[in-house]
């Protein structure tokens, strides 16, 4: 695809520029180059996945798909548009015509579906947030698509919404800082971790401030079930909903 064009008359000259996505759709040329969208979000991805967000430069995707440094500004002006390209990529992969039934089975699907993609991708964590793109855009049409019958206004509806990532997003925070913990000092799993931890959590239980705190360490089964965790707190968000909102 060609870069956009710059504005000719006075009246283009007020108008915001394309968007990544307005441009994507328009009719692509003859292709000069084997270069797709696709093929550089996925590569995009690979570097973000082993080597983290800060490491997707425009010269390093280059290099991976062994064409010329500006080869990609056919389709993206810059890293801001690459992120986008690459949080599109992703989002695209997720089951969103899985088989559901009703709008509380079709926001856990969702849910687990979401957390999966963050702790495969831990850098769209932050990406997603700035973005703004078709496939992330689906999500949420899902979601309100599966309410649309029960009589909520649309601000309730998307507070439903938000309140379901948002439990999401906060889980998926904790697990990736929990393993971002491990990996810095080298721990293995929970009993590493806890062995390290043990004679500051030691101190701490002995000032018999926390015995609430205290009878979790000793009773606590699933400490290191993170899905457990997360599909338990998600059951209870949904029937909170469930039950506040009587649907």
């Amino acid at each position: 695809m060609p870069a956009p064009q710059a504005p000719t008359g006075d009246d283009d000259r007020t108008k915001p520029p394309a968007s990544l996505w307005e441009r994507l759709a328009r009719p692509a040329p003859a292709p000069r180059t084997t270069l797709t969208p696709y093929r550089i979000a996925e590569a995009a991805v690979e570097i973000a996945d082993t080597e983290g967000l800060d490491a997707v430069t425009m010269r390093r995707l280059a290099t991976a798909l062994g064409v010329a440094p500006m080869a990609a500004y056919r389709y993206v002006s810059g890293k801001d548009e690459l992120i986008e390209l690459m949080v599109d990529f992703v989002y695209g992969r997720l089951p969103l015509d899985a088989p559901a039934a009703g709008w509380r089975d079709t926001m856990r699907i969702l849910a687990v579906h979401l957390r999966a993609m963050n702790l495969a991708h831990p850098w769209t964590v932050r990406a997603a947030a700035a973005s703004l793109s078709p496939n992330q855009l689906a999500v949420p049409e899902r979601a309100f698509a599966a309410l649309a019958d029960h009589g909520l206004d649309a601000d309730t509806t998307m507070a439903v919404f938000r309140t379901v990532t948002g439990y999401v997003h906060g889980s998926v925070a904790a697990e990736i800082a929990l393993q971002d913990l491990q990996r810095d000092h080298g721990w293995s799993g929970g009993d590493e971790t806890r062995a390290a931890l043990a004679p500051r959590m030691s101190f701490l239980m002995n000032t018999g401030r926390y015995p609430a705190y205290q009878r979790y360490l000793h009773e606590a089964t699933r400490k290191d079930d993170p899905t457990w965790q997360f599909e338990t707190g998600l059951d209870c968000v949904l029937t909170g909903i469930a039950t506040h909102l009587g649907i």
